[in-house]
């Protein structure tokens, strides 16, 4: 379980592909020195199980349902990356239950100036768009974010400069794609009315 704030910007410094999964190292300024091997750590989003680290960079192995769904099969070396360890049970719960578990790619429409941050509009696959709402909760690329409005298939999200200047949602431009993970509280409605009017 993570909480969408993020800890760290990573750097690609590996990308290896081998069967049936891609290796991914990452070097880490300061995250990778309290890894160890099995801890899960969140890369734009996606939960990924450390297999290897040292006090200055981890490698993970990205499976191929996880290549199909993310952006992690399209990373290159020298990429940054959103790092977010998982909560520990004894942690300061921020942000919002972010699962690790990426549902879908969205497409930045286009990126707007609005003093004194930024609004980033993002078409939703139609799967997904029905689970965003209105002030609802939502993670693109592992970062927690409130969503403002939602127009159809389109979402706008307002970032303060501190979530601009200290992920990599800074670099964002039209025609990119995302790591869009919806409130899992949302699906669990879903789930729960439709046995309800079985």
């Amino acid at each position: 379980m993570f909480t969408g704030l993020i800890e760290e910007i990573g750097k690609v410094d590996l990308v290896q592909n081998r069967p049936e999964a891609r290796r991914l190292g990452i070097a880490s300024s300061h995250l990778a020195a309290d890894l160890k091997i099995g801890d899960s750590i969140a890369i734009n989003g996606a939960c990924a199980t450390v297999v290897w680290c040292d006090a200055h960079r981890f490698q993970c192995d990205i499976m191929v349902e996880t290549i199909r769904k993310t952006t992690l099969g399209n990373l290159q070396v020298g990429d940054v990356v959103n790092l977010e360890r998982a909560i520990p049970a004894q942690g300061r719960f921020g942000g919002h239950f972010v699962q690790g578990h990426v549902d879908g790619l969205g497409t930045v429409r286009r990126v707007v100036s609005s003093e004194p941050g930024r609004m980033i509009e993002i078409t939703l696959p139609k799967e997904l768009a029905k689970y965003v709402v209105s002030t609802g909760s939502i993670a693109v690329d592992g970062v927690s974010l409130t969503v403002t409005r939602v127009d159809g298939l389109h979402a706008t999200i307002a970032l303060i400069p501190r979530t601009w200047e200290t992920t990599t949602l800074g670099k964002l431009r039209a025609g990119v794609k995302v790591n869009i993970e919806v409130d899992v509280i949302g699906k669990y409605v879903e789930k729960l009315l439709a046995g309800h009017s079985s």
